[in-house]
């Protein structure tokens, strides 16, 4: 029997009504035994406002709250046609009216009045809090209609289990269960973050004004994703469910009244459809209930820029979290954020600073982050923030698919609207570089395919502040600005300001990779530590070495006996520190005292050869930059203008210590930067090689090659270490090679701009990098080293791009070398057969290439593709030939030997005549269509013709005329200098060979004629008055190759009419009188120009049409 029957017939009395009701629902038995315990119980007060109907729920209730412990909640509705209902809360604590009100006036409900009733039951204390209720709102659906979704509803938020907010009126309004509101509220969310100019009141306002719609849209989502089995057939899906529903929602949309309601349910509709999977159906009843949706971010309408590839949003009653992806094969950290409000727009910049850096390894840029919601005690709150990440974790887990012997296994039972999406990788950042280990342990729950190469670090991954790779790599870049000062800083003092501790892993380890270092000044988040004058000896090497090794140190540790006189440790949020006459000669400081903010700016206005950042915040802004702009609000009040500092070198071992157009303003002023993504770039280097070390040794473990292969990971660290370096002596080499390419000829980077950004790799916007119009009005156009920066990276990424859209051709055997560089030497000499069958090999041949080429040549080789119209496939092929044929790799480590012995400037002199000529050699071949592979025959041929080249040289050029093509750098070594001769020389190589081959004529032969034909029309004196020339514009640059290619293409077809004739020497050639009189023509336009050595392009083109004429031609 079901107490909620309605009554009839019963006795008038109030008891006797009940037990006549108990027995009928009950039986005799129970009901008395119910009866005796309750009888004396129920009040007068009771008795008065309960029907004995619903005195016996609340027994029934009482009793089960008694076994179980558990609260409960009852609708009761006391007579027909009656518009209030009575809803009953049963608990065994009584609970104060204000942890009521607030979740029934959310749930849409207004309390008419409300009263307790306390029971003493066999013992036992219990609360019985009643409240008279109706629907606040109308029209709304009949609570007793609702009730089963309205009470466990209540319970859930009363639980802590769904956030108590005004969306949960949807379940009187629209009739949904708390899931259903839960997962508007989960869009609601990820919409807020979006940057929209929207509020959470805005959107409610939306949905709550409009339950119709939020009950569409609901529903749209459900058909979407829920895993029926008769809508299994996509096709059925979106033709007989899905696009019913979405004329519906259309339709209700239009009888919105309100634009702003309009836009925002509409957004809200797109975020939905722009949802390709979730597992809502999956955790919708599950214990660890969360939502996770992923977004195909591009299907967002006016989502602000940059727009990820795709993004994971997690949420939950006490986080949020989010994974935005820059592209399909993606890494980066995950960061304990705690910007509550905008995280999502913290990790945007984040990722679009890992995509500049991620160009240096194989993956994209990704980035991950996560809020706490529930502000606890410091101890509890690590545990909220270590559950949060693994939340986070799962969600991403639960919408990736599994790799399983080369086959992609989706998720049970999620509907998917995107393509197979098993690569997922995460590494530490800010406040989880503990929690690799449990990232681990949840992908190896899902059984995920990467095993512990999901997470790196951990305790099977390499520890990054142990090797302190970061800090490492950024001192190489460091090392590098000072070289082209004239310093090197492993055997010179030099002076340093730091951001950190040294208890910090990028702060500490740097400040211990020198023993030069003389570290005037250092600032956390804590204190400031100044020393004005520190001694030469190693004592504060070994003090700071100390606190590094010491867990936990701050400044506050360092002993204050070695810090000279007038320093000290201060604590940062000081009002008063005293100012020694030593720090008022040092600051210029004119004060006794001085606050701890003040302090820091004028530490960073001061002069000082090193600015070393390893902490935390972003302490530099450009002039024209406001404070609110940077998205640092912690140190507004300690950020100082970059027209403002006073170092003369940056190292940025951690993120996002100046913005970008800080970088850009102080290097236009002459300060010597880099950017953060390619300063700390080790970091994320040592972590791909790890994953991808990790993917190879698993596939090498199941197919029993290694027993364990944590024995060989570890082996290789050295190994790894020694690759990740030479990356950020590539890269910074490269960017120093850029700036003396662009000041002479900044017109090339200028339209590079241009066309990178139209193929959607450079937003000039977003990376703040300047317009051609502005770039044109600097001094002398400069484009800054910071843009550069962005330049080389979106070259690279467009360069391997375009090779993976050509994987095909990447599995030709020329290639195999480069994805071999990638891997250690002992993988390389002990597993060389597998390299190849690595899951990820044409992305690592692609990036190695993009790497090597963009490092070596410059943004300039794609400008070569671009001016030639050339095939970039056949441009790489013929650089990557080229290259090895001239063996300039051994050219590049006899330069490198240099370093300290020669000036920089003089290296990079000789690197950039060495990528000049290889340059050359392609835009000849693009030119003219000839395909030169890399392959080991076409290497060998063309290997053949270079040898015989040198043969030559040394047995028909007198030792003067050898000398003339030799280095005139008197500090090289002679046997660097006789190569570098060789390649001054072979300027027209490919010609050469191509006319040796054309003409089926002996080499030789070929070199000679062509050697004569040149002496004769005096050619290399010509090409070296054009070289002096200084250009004006790239127009003027283009004219120059093009007489470079006439008079090469003239001496070749004299060659050639030579040996197609009777004669057989060029002075019998130059005899005949037709040839003589044409000669004579073309030497007077010499002569007049000898004479008046003109310094523009004019008449050197009139001198060339007169060598065409020497030919015959009119």
């Amino acid at each position: 029997m079901n107490p909620d029957e309605p009554e009839h017939n019963f006795p008038t009395a109030w008891h006797d009504k009940l037990q006549a009701f108990a027995i009928r629902v009950l039986g005799v038995q129970t009901a008395r035994l119910l009866w005796q315990k309750y009888q004396p119980l129920l009040s007068a007060d009771y008795q008065s406002l309960i029907s004995p109907r619903y005195a016996l729920n609340d027994i029934l209730q009482l009793e089960r709250l008694i076994s179980t412990k558990q609260q409960a909640i009852s609708l009761l509705k006391p007579y027909p046609h009656y518009p209030h209902y009575r809803l009953h809360f049963y608990s065994q604590q009584a609970r104060y009216l204000d942890e009521f009100i607030p979740v029934l006036e959310n749930m849409g409900l207004r309390v008419m009045d409300q009263v307790q009733f306390s029971f003493n039951v066999d013992g036992v204390s219990v609360s019985l809090k009643s409240f008279t209720i109706k629907s606040a709102h109308l029209p709304s659906h009949p609570l007793n209609l609702i009730k089963n979704h309205l009470l466990t509803a209540i319970e859930r938020v009363m639980q802590g289990q769904v956030e108590n907010d005004a969306l949960n009126k949807l379940c009187v309004l629209a009739g949904l269960n708390w899931q259903a509101c839960d997962l508007l509220r989960a869009y609601r969310n990820y919409y807020l973050q979006l940057g929209y100019r929207t509020t959470r009141a805005s959107v409610h306002h939306a949905l709550l004004n409009n339950p119709d719609v939020a009950l569409a849209l609901y529903q749209y989502f459900d058909a979407r994703f829920k895993p029926d089995p008769d809508w299994q057939d996509p096709v059925f899906r979106e033709e007989q469910v899905l696009f019913p529903l979405r004329l519906r929602i259309l339709d209700n949309l239009a009888s919105v009244a309100d634009i702003n309601d309009d836009r925002i349910l509409r957004t809200l509709f797109n975020l939905i459809d722009a949802t390709v999977r979730c597992n809502f159906h999956q955790r919708c009843t599950a214990d660890d209930y969360f939502i996770a949706f992923k977004i195909n971010s591009l299907g967002v309408i006016d989502m602000p820029t940059p727009k990820p590839y795709c993004e994971i949003y997690v949420h939950a009653i006490d986080m949020e979290g989010i994974h935005l992806r820059g592209g399909k094969i993606a890494r980066g950290g995950i960061r304990w954020s705690d910007r509550l409000d905008d995280f999502r727009t913290e990790i945007l910049d984040l990722m679009q600073t890992q995509i500049n850096k991620n160009a240096l390894i194989i993956p994209t840029g990704a980035k991950g982050g996560f809020v706490v919601k529930d502000n606890t005690s410091r101890q509890d709150f690590k545990a909220a923030g270590k559950k949060a990440y693994s939340r986070l974790i799962r969600g991403m887990l639960d919408l990736t698919d599994n790799f399983i012997d080369n086959n992609h296994i989706n998720p049970k039972d999620l509907v998917i609207y995107d393509d197979p999406d098993p690569y997922l990788v995460v590494a530490a950042d800010k406040g989880t570089a503990q929690f690799s280990d449990s990232a681990n342990a949840i992908a190896a729950e899902y059984g995920f395919w990467l095993g512990d190469a999901f997470a790196s670090g951990g305790s099977y991954g390499y520890d990054h502040k142990a090797l302190g790779i970061t800090a490492r790599g950024a001192w190489v870049c460091i090392q590098r600005h000072f070289r082209e000062l004239g310093k090197d800083i492993q055997r010179h003092p030099f002076t340093v300001i730091g951001i950190g501790s040294m208890d910090g892993d990028v702060f500490g380890n740097g400040m211990l990779l020198s023993p030069c270092i003389r570290l005037l000044a250092a600032f956390s988040g804590q204190h400031i530590f100044i020393d004005p004058t520190p001694p030469q000896s190693d004592a504060a090497f070994k003090e700071r070495q100390r606190l590094f090794e010491l867990a936990g140190s701050n400044w506050d540790d360092y002993d204050r006996s070695l810090i000279s006189k007038g320093g000290g440790v201060y604590l940062r949020s000081a009002k008063d520190i005293p100012v020694s006459d030593e720090l008022k000669r040092w600051l210029g400081i004119r004060y006794k005292s001085i606050d701890g903010e003040a302090l820091i700016r004028a530490l960073l206005v001061t002069p000082v050869e090193l600015l070393w950042l390893g902490g935390i915040g972003t302490y530099v802004k450009a002039s024209t930059e406001k404070h609110e702009e940077v998205g640092d609000r912690g140190n507004d009040t300690v950020r100082v203008n970059a027209s403002e500092l006073g170092a003369t070198v940056v190292g940025e071992g951690a993120n996002l210590g100046f913005t970008q157009q800080a970088r850009i303003e102080y290097s236009l002023r002459g300060g010597r930067i880099n950017t953060d993504a390619v300063d700390n770039s080790a970091g994320v280097d040592t972590s791909d090689h790890e994953v991808n070390l990790k993917i190879l040794l698993n596939s090498l473990q199941k197919k029993q090659r290694v027993a364990d292969y944590h024995t060989l990971f570890t082996d290789m660290t050295d190994a790894v270490c020694q690759l990740v370096l030479a990356d950020n002596v590539a890269q910074s080499l490269c960017l120093s090679l850029e700036q003396l390419r662009c000041a002479e000829n900044p017109a090339l980077f200028l339209q590079l701009a241009e066309h990178l950004e139209a193929a959607g790799v450079l937003d000039r916007a977003v990376q703040c990098f300047a317009s051609n119009k502005d770039i044109l009005t600097r001094p002398g156009q400069v484009i800054s080293r910071p843009e550069l920066a962005d330049l080389m990276a979106a070259s690279k990424m467009y360069l391997a791009q375009q090779l993976q859209d050509q994987a095909d051709l990447l599995q030709d055997d020329c290639y195999e070398r480069y994805c071999q560089a990638y891997f250690p030497v002992q993988l390389r000499t002990g597993f060389k057969a597998y390299l190849s069958g690595h899951a990820l090999a044409t992305e690592i041949k692609a990036t190695v290439i993009s790497n090597l080429i963009i490092n070596q040549a410059g943004c300039g080789f794609l400008g070569l593709i671009f001016d030639t119209d050339g095939n970039i496939i056949t441009a790489i092929d013929c650089y990557l030939a080229f290259d090895q044929i001239l063996q300039a790799d051994a050219l590049r480590q006899a330069i490198a030997e240099l370093d300290n012995q020669i000036p920089a400037a003089q290296q990079y002199q000789l690197l950039n005549q060495l990528e000049h000529r290889l340059i050359s050699f392609c835009r000849w071949a693009l030119l003219h269509g000839r395909e030169i592979r890399p392959d080991a025959s076409t290497i060998n041929v063309y290997s053949a013709y270079l040898n015989a080249y040198k043969t030559y040289i040394n047995q028909h050029r007198s030792e003067q005329e050898q000398a003339q093509h030799q280095h005139p750098l008197a500090q090289l070594p002679a046997a660097l200098a006789q190569k570098w001769g060789v390649i001054d020389a072979i300027h027209n190589f490919p010609y050469w060979v191509s006319l040796t081959e054309e003409t089926q004529q002996d080499f030789t032969l070929i070199l000679a004629l062509l050697d004569e034909v040149t002496h004769r029309l005096a050619v290399n004196d010509i090409q070296q008055q054009i070289a002096a020339i200084a250009l004006r514009d790239n127009w003027e640059s283009l004219v120059v190759h093009d007489l470079q290619e006439d008079m090469q293409h003239y001496i070749g077809q004299i060659v050639k009419k030579i040996l197609a004739s009777s004669l057989k020497t060029c002075g019998d050639y130059f005899t005949l009188p037709e040839v003589q009189q044409r000669l004579t023509s073309y030497q007077q336009v010499y002569l007049d120009i000898q004479q008046t050595a003109p310094r523009v392009l004019l008449p050197y083109v009139v001198l060339v049409r007169a060598m065409a004429h020497v030919l015959g031609k009119k």
